[in-house]
């Protein structure tokens, strides 16, 4: 099974280009997309998720048409967007058999395994009385995947999961992502690029609506091996640095600064490093940038 997108483009009312002619094939397992905020990330999962209307290309998802065959792909589709809003009065238990009685599962006792069944997947079992509102953060995405996991869906999309979420809550959040995506397409997209480091087989990264580069992150690491150099500075001399290299990326440590820089040859007194998927990341954003600004 595999989704496959082709030529996919739009355009929003206000001139914003979100998706620029995006060719991309996702296959079973974890799919991780990634790129900054507004990259056009959230666009081509809303329009995926069939609740918005592409410009033009094609999506096809095991055969049908998502663009002209929205109600079939919704039976077979999961989606936990960004801002997953819950009625806080109303408890995990009951919510979800709202979500599969509107998803047409109409037995009662089916609806109550199956709720039992999703609740003891994601680690809910225990508060499932609880009212929502009552929830963490984490908590919370554990039971939008939980309705995401509604109807046995081929297709799960989940839109920034872990963007605030403390790091024992990230790790439950991986394990189970992990397991939903051993049989079924899961997309994860999101701009915390160890997310798809940690879980994901395939994996694209976007920019403004360009898709810059897809592959296996092993591989797409593979490509910049020898490139990617590394320099510990002081505060001051950053600017001098970004003016006379190719600085990919720049963090804090310990009152200093450590340096990255993209280049085929060593750029003068910096040391080579291992490069991570990070290094793939910023570089390919930095290379846009550059070609753009041309």
């Amino acid at each position: 099974m595999e989704l496959k997108i082709t030529n996919l483009s739009k355009t929003y009312p206000n001139g914003v280009q979100a998706l620029r002619n995006v060719d991309l094939t996702i296959p079973t397992g974890m799919f991780g997309l990634l790129g900054p905020n507004g990259a056009g990330k959230s666009t081509l999962m809303r329009t995926i998720a069939t609740l918005q209307e592409a410009d033009s290309g094609s999506i096809i998802l095991d055969g049908m048409d998502v663009l002209n065959q929205k109600n079939d792909v919704r039976k077979q589709l999961g989606y936990l967007p960004q801002e997953f809003g819950v009625y806080p009065k109303i408890s995990a238990e009951m919510m979800l058999d709202h979500f599969a009685e509107l998803k047409g599962i109409i037995n009662k006792k089916e609806r109550k395994e199956l709720v039992k069944a999703l609740l003891e997947q994601t680690n809910l079992y225990h508060v499932r009385k609880k009212n929502l509102s009552s929830y963490s953060g984490g908590m919370k995405q554990r039971f939008g995947i939980a309705q995401a996991l509604i109807g046995n869906p081929k297709l799960i999309i989940v839109d920034e999961p872990t963007a605030g979420l403390d790091p024992a809550e990230r790790n439950r959040f991986h394990n189970l992502l992990s397991e939903i995506g051993e049989n079924i397409i899961v997309i994860l997209s999101t701009h915390i690029v160890d997310d798809v480091s940690d879980l994901c087989k395939n994996m694209a990264i976007i920019n403004e609506g360009q898709l810059l580069l897809q592959g296996e992150p092993s591989e797409v690491i593979k490509n910049v091996e020898g490139k990617i150099w590394e320099k510990v500075i002081e505060k001051h001399e950053l600017k001098e640095h970004q003016e006379k290299y190719n600085i990919i990326s720049s963090r804090l440590y310990t009152g200093k600064i450590i340096i990255h820089a993209y280049s085929e040859v060593n750029p003068d007194s910096f040391n080579l490093v291992s490069p991570s998927l990070e290094d793939v990341y910023f570089s390919s954003i930095k290379k846009v940038k550059q070609t753009t600004n041309v």
